[in-house]
């Protein structure tokens, strides 16, 4: 017999069914989450099949979550799936590469804009201080460190304009340009120069200017596309490959 004032809980199937569907969707967000680290820091490659039984085992799951966390990264545009083939982590060409540059000069010129209109004291000197920190990476010559604080200014650029859709949007534009197997920070001596680049995007935001901080953001990415540019074409060059032809330019 229970004890005075026990409370009695019957068994509810919905309940239950509702904490699995909780723990299951939990689970694959976990899953998409390593997935996409793996991914996006190299160790999954472009072009690498992702086998179900290896990764079930290498992350101690099932293949239930393992599968819908394949068709959250495929909506993400971080993997591709292949009749009859599998799902590969997609390499993104040099043509889509440069489409993901133009749209991202014209929503960071967008961004620039609304932050010398609104931006506040102590955001801007959050600013200054990841600045700071790229150019400590610079004098360290800590490539990684600087990709790394390369990324998150920008991110947090775009996260200081307040539009959630253009921080969404922007963001899976990111990662799937971390897909393009060409990095341009892989030369040193191309750091000092991205960081003065930085340093010159916060000036023109902190001076109020609003056309002067649209412009310096939206003409370091187009900096950055046609060093992409000039790579892209130096490696096929060293490859002895055929040049495609190409209609892209730089934008005025």
């Amino acid at each position: 017999m229970p004890a005075a004032g026990a409370c009695r809980m019957s068994a509810n199937p919905e309940t239950h069914a509702t904490i699995a569907l909780l723990q299951t969707s939990s689970l694959t967000s976990v899953v998409q989450g390593e997935l996409e680290r793996l991914i996006l820091s190299g160790e999954l490659a472009p072009g690498d099949k992702l086998t179900e039984m290896a990764l079930a085992a290498r992350l101690g799951v099932s293949r239930g979550p393992l599968r819908e966390a394949f068709r959250m990264l495929e909506e993400a545009g971080l993997v591709r799936t292949e009749k009859n083939r599998g799902v590969f982590v997609r390499d993104i060409p040099i043509d889509e590469a440069v489409e993901i540059f133009d749209l991202r000069a014209a929503m960071d010129e967008l961004v620039g804009r609304r932050l010398a209109e609104h931006i506040k004291p102590a955001e801007l000197k959050e600013l200054k201080g990841l600045v700071d920190a790229m150019e400590q990476a610079v004098k360290a010559k800590d490539a990684r460190g600087y990709h790394l604080l390369n990324l998150g200014f920008h991110d947090r650029l775009v996260e200081l304009a307040g539009n959630r859709k253009l921080t969404a949007i922007y963001r899976k534009l990111i990662k799937e340009l971390s897909l393009f197997r060409r990095l341009n920070l892989a030369d040193s001596w191309l750091m000092p120069v991205s960081a003065g680049e930085h340093r010159a995007i916060v000036k023109a935001i902190a001076s109020g200017d609003a056309e002067a901080a649209g412009k310096a953001m939206f003409d370091h990415v187009m900096e950055s596309k046609e060093r992409t540019l000039r790579n892209n074409q130096k490696q096929r060059d060293a490859s002895g490959a055929a040049t495609p032809p190409t209609t892209t330019g730089r934008p005025t």
